[in-house]
């Protein structure tokens, strides 16, 4: 059951909006880029501008996510997902990883702990020559459902020109106004940092369609769930590389592991809504495990030049009718254009 986290006091809105704005700084990108917003001269261009005026422009960088490493590994699977999909990466016992860890935020150089939302992307490349990009996030839930209440969160979250940092009483309206995003709330006011990106647990958040040998269909969302023990973050760090430095530690002992779950909808289930959870208990499967052994470097490895756009899918998986989902997707796309062409521009290669 979701409970209705209160929303008073200044304090309890400036930690949602911590944890939001991570979440939903490109959401008017990705309303824009989708065309469902505005006129046609707010382009994804224009809004991609804006965004960039307000948290900083950090040429050849990623326009969200934009602190992060590149790392390398294999998939393993077991198997038992193979019956729901045909999608070689379920079948094939062992499948090349490349991946990306990083925090929220358009800022590269931000402290690695001052960001609550920590981000995995990845790219299985099976021997049938598919492709499966995903990114996941440590929220199980986004606050809003559709691309134009991304919009309005984004404008609730501008930063105050005095004090730097969201309004709370804009926070609050917007939250009041949106009920359905009680279930971020209660995600976020319960939300406690782990001390590691390898003990963080990250989620698909939008829906997918399984889709078998024989034509047979299920929607799932994923997660990824650390075999590494939880700790909690120390209360303070002084190190700005932190998770970055704790993983090449870790790393450097062996091999870093989590366990790809699938979880199957039932009907009635919300397939395309991704602020809202689905009931607990609902059937899940052990895909398989994700095996990380090392970091390529933090922007230097093969990940620098990849598109993590989540509609990226082999045969067998299929994008549901998630609005976001296709917002993501454009979004992705202006973001990863414009950092190459500030590369090749300037020579920035971050």
């Amino acid at each position: 059951m979701i409970m209705n986290i209160p929303l008073h006091g200044p304090a309890k809105a400036l930690r949602l909006a911590a944890i939001g704005a991570a979440m939903a700084a490109l959401g008017a990108g990705f309303a824009y880029a989708a065309g469902w917003i505005g006129t046609p001269a707010l382009t994804p261009q224009r809004i991609i501008d804006t965004f960039e005026a307000q948290a900083g422009h950090y040429p050849g960088y990623r326009k969200n996510h934009a602190k992060g490493l590149c790392v390398s590994g294999y998939f393993q699977s077991s198997g038992l997902a193979e019956p729901l999909s045909r999608a070689r990466v379920f079948s094939q016992p062992r499948v090349p990883v490349i991946g990306r860890f990083a925090i929220g935020g358009a800022n590269p150089f931000s402290p690695d702990t001052s960001i609550p939302v920590r981000s995995l992307a990845l790219q299985f490349s099976t021997d049938d020559g598919q492709v499966w990009r995903t990114g996941m996030n440590n929220p199980p839930v986004l606050a809003v459902a559709t691309p134009q209440a991304f919009y309005q969160q984004v404008l609730a979250m501008t930063p105050d020109p005095t004090t730097k940092k969201p309004d709370p009483s804009k926070m609050q309206a917007f939250f009041a106004a949106h009920p359905e995003s009680a279930a971020f709330r209660q995600w976020a006011s319960a939300y406690k940092p782990s001390d590691s990106f390898a003990n963080t647990q990250y989620h698909s958040i939008n829906a997918f369609v399984l889709e078998g040998g024989g034509g047979q269909t299920h929607p799932v969302r994923w997660q990824l769930e650390p075999q590494t023990a939880f700790a909690p973050l120390p209360e303070h760090v002084e190190d700005n590389l932190y998770l970055q430095h704790d993983l090449r530690h870790r790393l450097a002992q062996g091999p870093l592991r989590w366990t790809l779950r699938l979880v199957l909808a039932e009907p009635g289930d919300p397939v395309n809504d991704p602020s809202q959870p689905w009931p607990a208990g609902r059937r899940s499967i052990d895909a398989g495990t994700l095996v990380v052994e090392q970091i390529d470097a933090p922007e230097q490895g093969a990940c620098r030049d990849i598109n993590f756009d989540p509609l990226i899918l082999p045969h067998g998986i299929e994008p549901s009718d998630d609005p976001i989902l296709a917002a993501r997707s454009a979004a992705y796309s202006e973001s990863f254009n414009r950092r190459s062409r500030e590369s090749l521009a300037t020579g920035a290669r971050p």
